[in-house]
């Protein structure tokens, strides 16, 4: 991707300063979302990386993840799986259990939504920490699926989420 195409999309981000709390700068996308041309732009662009590359099925990580994964679903052709807080999915579900800064969190997926083998691309609209997308590659393994890769809108680059996925292949569209 061009550094003309990442700034265009920054351009569309809002940054709200001490959300959710002092000292923390927020990084909106919800503005991006709104603006036709830079949403589309950045979709193709998460898209585009992975086109051709085996990939049966694009997950996305709660809940901004859903926004962003299943469109890069649709348009390489793969199916969509929702990762999601525990206890908000319907059916049986496997979970993987991870550090937050101050406690503990658990994602889940249905126990049925891959196969043993299958290709997937993990989607989610921040990489930061890295500490909940290394639950998702963990969740995935533990289903049987293999990580072909991840996606961000944004990556917040001084707080070195890269480093919880090493050897993987990661992209985003903005750094900060």
């Amino acid at each position: 991707m061009s550094a003309i195409i990442e700034e265009d999309l920054k351009s569309h981000i809002r940054s709200i300063p001490d959300f959710p709390k002092p000292g923390i700068l927020f990084r909106d996308i919800t503005t991006l979302l709104a603006h036709p041309s830079a949403f589309k732009t950045a979709i193709d662009q998460l898209a585009a990386h992975f086109k051709d590359k085996g990939i049966t099925k694009v997950i996305g990580i709660e809940s901004r993840g859903f926004l962003v994964g299943a469109p890069v679903a649709y348009l390489i052709g793969a199916g969509f799986i929702p990762v999601r807080k525990k206890g908000k999915l319907p059916f049986k579900t496997t979970s993987v259990s991870y550090a937050l800064e101050y406690g503990e969190d658990t994602l889940e997926m249905h126990m049925d939504a891959l196969h043993k083998g299958e290709k997937v691309v993990i989607i989610d609209d921040l990489l930061a920490t890295g500490g909940t997308a290394r639950a998702t590659c963990d969740l995935v393994k533990k289903n049987g699926g293999q990580v072909a890769g991840l996606g961000f809108f944004i990556e917040l680059t001084d707080l070195n989420g890269r480093d919880k996925l090493k050897g993987m292949d990661i992209t985003s569209l903005i750094t900060y």
